[in-house]
């Protein structure tokens, strides 16, 4: 008899051991934010303090995204169309560089004196708010507002992209990551820039741009820039000028069978802000990159030699940020980001290690290439990588800028007619305001139909204050239950680019965080929950979910 309980004993034991094993990579919360952006932090903290138990999981090993990656000119151009926990968080912002001792090597009015014109006055004291800062200042607060919040965060997990989401019919159960670690909840928010939760959990979803037609929009789809932005009509696009046959330039598009207006894959150039710094003592100087290949800017080489009076701010710009640092745009890489949205991660990593070659790339050539006017290079050389900024990834931003990637198709889609001045049609069921003008970069470099180089896909429309609706969070009532998405919502090419802008995507996180703590408590699916208590209670957090009558400054 012994001979056979032992055995038995022995093998409960294990199967015992092995199931605390399994279990140890199992953990359970009420909310799961996936996606280290600012929109992700905002939400974490918001279902955090609403009583919830949340993880907040990062791809990497730090917290804002963009916000705390290199833009840190923040675009808010009606900064009081900016309220609960985004507010909070300028605030604190304001607040830290009130103290004299944080400006290193220049006073807070000599800086604001240069930054006026190109942030929108950079601050507003009388609502004690600043929207321009050092990136390691803004990931410091973050870090700061989630401890208080006691937020659980997992660093340097990813989630896995084959049989990665667990659903039951319309529910998610639990989604796994690449370490194995898997993670349960009641409701989950895909804060990332890919939307890589939502595509994975089949909820519909679009990457590129729309037809006019599908939506009866005027902005969206393949769009040759004849009059806006930069004239390349007269710059020789082959390798070797005047000889067709040496073959185009690399990410020229040759032969697109569209029109005007119709839909394609493509979306809008990526880049990577740029943190530079012109002061000696924190100065590291750009060396020329591994991977450098000079016929990637030799478009732009071109256009200098027939402009030669451009300065370095024609052609990059470089916003004023606190202790003499910039926030660096316009570095551009026209044509390499189109696979991003669906790619792996080997193939992203791929992308943005060429963006990043670029980046340095660009900034290296400005400095050093002969064929460069002096006063360009005698201006660039003054820039350099700052010694106190991304010390993790050789002091240069750890986060590629995304400016669009996939976007959900859900239960209201935000469209040009929700955004636009003209003719607005009002989104029914506000949680949040957008400003922003319609703000699309170049897509492409194209050849037209009279064999003219051209840019192609630009949109810049200035808008007034509009309302965002709850239901561009929320997926398809038949696809998904329990998932809201505040970055990749559902919106067209045309009004994301206006929404795109990082204040926004931390007010839809915080209404989203708000959505899933009364989806839980109503014991309701997430397309189910009355919109007037939602509404209610955002406007008791101090959210501005409609245009107000305030006036900006």
């Amino acid at each position: 008899m012994m001979k056979t309980i032992k055995p038995l004993i022995l093998f409960l034991t294990v199967l015992l051991g092995l199931n605390m094993c399994t279990n140890s990579n199992e953990k359970t919360f009420d909310i799961c934010v996936y996606g280290e952006s600012a929109s992700g932090v905002i939400a974490a903290i918001q279902a955090s303090r609403l009583g919830k138990d949340v993880i907040l999981i990062s791809k990497n090993r730090h917290v804002g995204g963009l916000a705390t990656s290199g833009l840190t000119a923040t675009d808010m151009n009606r900064n009081d169309m900016v309220g609960g926990i985004a507010k909070e968080f300028y605030q604190r912002i304001y607040s830290y560089y009130q103290d004299s001792t944080v400006w290193k090597n220049q006073n807070r009015d000599e800086f604001f004196s240069k930054s006026i014109k190109r942030t929108y006055r950079g601050k507003n004291d009388d609502r004690k708010m600043q929207w321009v800062y050092e990136s390691n200042v803004a990931e410091k607060i973050m870090l700061d507002m989630l401890d208080e919040a006691g937020v659980n965060i997992w660093f340097n997990e990813r989630l896995q992209l084959t049989n990665g989401v667990q659903k039951r019919k319309t529910k998610i159960n639990s989604i796994q990551m690449e370490s194995g670690k898997t993670v349960k909840a009641k409701v989950f928010i895909d804060a990332s820039y890919e939307g890589d939760l939502m595509a994975n959990a089949n909820v519909s979803y679009t990457v590129g741009r729309e037809s006019n037609t599908t939506y009866n929009e005027t902005f969206n789809g393949y769009r040759i820039n004849f009059k806006d932005g930069t004239d390349l009509s007269t710059i020789d696009p082959y390798i070797v000028e005047g000889d067709k046959n040496s073959g185009l330039l690399p990410y020229i598009d040759s032969e697109i069978p569209l029109k005007q207006g119709e839909a394609d894959h493509r979306v809008q150039a990526y880049c990577y802000r740029m943190t530079l710094t012109d002061d000696p003592e924190n100065r590291i100087k750009i060396q020329e990159p591994k991977n450098y290949n000079p016929l990637w800017y030799e478009v732009l080489v071109r256009r200098i030699q027939q402009n030669p009076e451009l300065t370095l701010q024609n052609i990059i710009t470089l916003t004023p940020m606190p202790n003499r640092k910039t926030d660096t745009n316009h570095l551009d890489f026209f044509g390499a980001s189109y696979d991003y949205a669906e790619a792996d991660y080997n193939k992203r990593k791929e992308i943005e290690q060429m963006h990043k070659d670029y980046a340095l790339g660009m900034l290296w050539l400005l400095e050093h290439d002969p064929r460069i006017p002096e006063h360009i290079r005698s201006e660039m050389s003054d820039w350099g990588l700052p010694k106190d900024e991304f010390a993790d990834t050789e002091n240069f931003p750890n986060h590629i800028y995304v400016r669009e990637a996939r976007r959900m198709i859900g239960e209201y889609v935000m469209v040009e007619k929700n955004v636009a001045k003209e003719n607005r049609e009002v989104a029914e069921n506000p949680i949040g305001v957008g400003s922003y003008a319609l703000d699309c970069h170049y897509v492409s470099k194209v050849i037209d139909e009279e064999g003219k180089l051209r840019y192609e896909g630009t949109i810049f429309k200035p808008t007034t204050p509009y309302q965002i609706s709850y239901y561009s969070l929320t997926p398809k009532r038949n696809e998904c239950s329990n998932l809201l998405v505040p970055v990749c919502l559902s919106a067209s090419h045309v009004a994301f680019s206006s929404i795109r802008m990082e204040p926004v995507y931390m007010v839809l996180g915080q209404s989203a965080a708000v959505a899933a703590s009364l989806a839980i408590d109503e014991k309701s699916a997430v397309q189910e929950i009355p919109y007037d208590r939602l509404a209610a209670k955002l406007l008791e957090l101090k959210q501005i979910i409609k245009p107000g009558n305030t006036k900006p400054h």
